[in-house]
């Protein structure tokens, strides 16, 4: 029993050295336009997503970018001997969830007030490595 769970361990370590993940929190963007370039970019290979975010006109692919680079540079973190071209990394997953929101008002006829809601997003993005070999 004991070696069988080593072998599992050995092999979840691997299997988490494969993939390197990034985060973004409290973006002050709303998450529905987050969501339309975020789905720009999911299951494309890095070189591609970093293209198609560096010319999309979408204050939103600018963010998105910049976590792309950082989940890039996580995954050499974790694997300083391989190199990201031999890898073949893509984006795996990338989730935009709902953030805080600030609520705030704006005055409107007559007397009333209507609710100003100003939205944030949380961004989490997955990269995973395609070849499974090892050098």
């Amino acid at each position: 029993m004991g070696v069988r769970k080593k072998q599992m361990a050995e092999r979840i370590k691997a299997e988490k050295k494969q993939i390197a993940f990034a985060k973004l929190n409290n973006c002050p963007t709303s998450p529905r336009k987050m969501r339309i370039v975020a789905d720009l970019v999911r299951g494309v290979e890095v070189e591609r997503a970093l293209a198609i975010l560096k010319f999309n006109q979408k204050e939103a692919s600018r963010r998105l970018e910049k976590l792309l680079l950082s989940a890039i540079a996580n995954w050499q973190a974790k694997n300083e001997d391989a190199s990201v071209e031999d890898a073949a990394l893509f984006v795996k997953e990338i989730r935009v969830d709902s953030g805080s929101m600030l609520k705030r008002l704006r005055p409107a006829p007559q007397g009333r007030a209507h609710r100003i809601r100003k939205r944030s997003n949380h961004v989490t993005m997955v990269l995973g490595a395609n070849n499974n070999t090892e050098s």
